[in-house]
């Protein structure tokens, strides 16, 4: 569409696209690449004539660079057989050697040194891997599939042979992945930096492919914006700006106080549970909160108590002889959830007792508020209902629901035990979400937001760290926490989609910043919601640490 409507060449496109390339190549080698020994390895299409390309600049540059064409420059084709002829005028001086490589016998006697011509090196300090961009869909063979495994082995960090392996810089995407899906394949390069071009591809973002990456570079070569918007892409990933938006949008004012940022009532905890729901409470305080009540049985109230933070209210409920929430307390649950803003439900619920479920069914059946459920509060669901998820239950504009499970509670909510129909996730979530008309935030390496109209986001904050025992009820606080001051601020303008978007992504920088202080492995839920204030700072100062008006009124500068 660019070259069609825009005028644009399609040469210049790959020029803009090789230049973005040389520019990483050059930071991964301290900045210059003059002497450095690189390695290009080029197929026949427009990735091979982007890597072409690229060895150009950067031999121009005062790289010694050797490139490898998989196949005969006579067998490719437009602007990639361009920049392959223009390759081959330059590759007669010390500085560029240009190998032709067509079978397994070439490549084998390329790499012993058994052509008769140029020496093939040992080592580089950067490989270039401009084998297959965008249009693979099938299983690399033969010479691609020995050159991968070459790469593989030079750039191992435990190949003792090897002083210091390479650095691999994919173009568009680690060749070897269908870039459309998130199941590798076959075999493929497992990059240190991929450059793809003007926007992300999803197997440059999703799981398990996403870790063939490495660190993902968006490279802009050319495209207006308006074309990108254009397409309609169901399928994004949340950024800083998105969930700094949100943020600006909700600050406090000189005016604010607990009632203008909204009551969360969290519902959970049972005997033997109590921790997951003193989490939920505190990180739905710690994330902006006016007030937040944990309504629990009455048996396990004053251990909850002793848990939560002064500032969060607790409640008791009827409970069965096994200290669950019994529906008995149906009654006096909506009488609490009148006075609430939103409803989280389900952390340290159990779910082992029909009375539960009921109870469970009940108060979603019969809010009158938004309501975060998770851990229990789904698996209450999936009992209550031989299909998994009740097909009664549907999201409103006015009383959305927001469902945070992993995939596990995603099986059961599915009512089936076939794991292999989380393979494609951003389908799956999709249609749950689309079908039942609610908000699905689904957990796990890269948590993503399915929406009622078709849209998928996904986060790309959050490390391993996050897999601790309590993260998720601490996260439900967060979502739960957002959308009261969403709703508290907007009012029926509210956009709960957002709100949990944004939760998603704060939690997990927030994870982020503990991982950095902590370590990911002694990271405990707590740590995350100690992180929250300084997640939300980092994302805007401006509108957390502000010189107050009144003091402003009175001479006060910031310290």
């Amino acid at each position: 569409m660019t070259i069609e409507r825009n005028g644009t060449p399609s040469l210049v496109l790959m020029e803009n696209a090789a230049a973005a390339t040389a520019r990483v190549v050059a930071e991964r080698s301290s900045g210059a690449v003059a002497g450095k020994s690189i390695l290009v390895l080029c197929g026949r299409g427009n990735n091979g004539g982007d890597g072409a390309a690229t060895a150009r600049m950067l031999a121009l540059a005062g790289a010694n660079v050797d490139i490898v064409l998989l196949g005969r420059v006579e067998d490719t084709w437009a602007d990639a057989r361009t920049n392959f002829a223009s390759l081959q005028d330059l590759a007669i001086g010390a500085s560029i050697k240009f190998f032709e490589c067509c079978s397994d016998d070439d490549w084998s006697a390329l790499i012993n040194n058994e052509l008769g011509n140029a020496e093939f090196k040992e080592s580089y300090t950067v490989v270039v891997d401009a084998l297959f961009g965008t249009g693979l869909t099938r299983p690399l063979e033969g010479v691609y599939r020995e050159a991968v495994r070459y790469l593989r082995q030079l750039c191992d960090p435990g190949n003792e042979s090897k002083s210091s392996p390479a650095a691999v810089i994919s173009i568009d995407i680690p060749s070897g992945l269908n870039s459309d899906l998130a199941q590798p394949v076959g075999e493929a390069v497992r990059a240190d930096v991929t450059v793809t071009m003007t926007a992300p591809k999803p197997a440059n973002v999703l799981p398990p492919a996403a870790g063939y990456n490495g660190k993902l570079i968006v490279a802009d070569i050319g495209s207006p914006v308006e074309i990108i918007q254009e397409a309609r892409s169901r399928l994004f990933v949340t950024e800083a700006g998105d969930a700094r938006r949100w943020l600006v949008q909700t600050r406090y004012t000189p005016d604010s106080h607990k009632n203008t940022h909204g009551h969360v009532l969290v519902i959970g905890g049972s005997r033997g549970f109590t921790g997951a729901a003193a989490l939920c409470g505190n990180a739905a305080m710690r994330s902006g909160a006016g007030l937040v009540t944990v309504a629990t049985p009455v048996s396990v109230q004053p251990l909850v108590a002793a848990q939560v933070m002064p500032e969060v209210m607790t409640a008791s409920l009827a409970e069965t002889d096994r200290g669950a929430v019994s529906d008995q307390a149906i009654d006096h649950l909506m009488q609490l959830a009148s006075k609430a803003t939103v409803i989280a439900i389900g952390p340290g619920l159990s779910a082992e007792d029909d009375r539960t479920s009921h109870f469970v069914y009940e108060v979603v059946k019969q809010r009158k508020t938004p309501v975060v459920i998770d851990a229990d509060g789904l698996n209450c669901l999936a009992r209550y209902s031989s299909a998994g998820w009740p097909e009664d239950l549907r999201g409103t504009q006015e009383a959305p629901l927001i469902l945070t499970p992993h995939p596990g509670e995603m099986l059961r909510l599915l009512g089936t035990t076939e794991k292999s129909i989380l393979n494609d996730h951003i389908s799956m979530a999709r249609n749950f979400a689309t079908t039942h008309n609610l908000i699905l935030l689904l957990k796990g390496t890269r948590s993503l937001v399915a929406a009622p109209d078709g849209r998928v986001f996904i986060n790309p904050t959050g490390n391993a760290g996050l897999g601790t025992a309590g993260s998720g009820d601490t996260l439900t606080g967060i979502v739960a926490g957002f959308l009261t001051q969403s709703i508290a601020t907007f009012n029926d303008n509210a956009d709960a989609l957002s709100a949990t978007v944004a939760a998603l992504y704060i939690g997990g920088l927030a994870g982020d910043l503990a991982a950095s202080k902590l370590g990911m492995r002694t990271m405990v839920a707590s740590d995350i919601r100690e992180h929250i204030s300084a997640a939300v700072r980092f994302l805007d100062h401006q509108g957390e640490t502000g010189v107050p008006s009144g003091a402003a009124q009175i001479g006060w500068k910031q310290p």
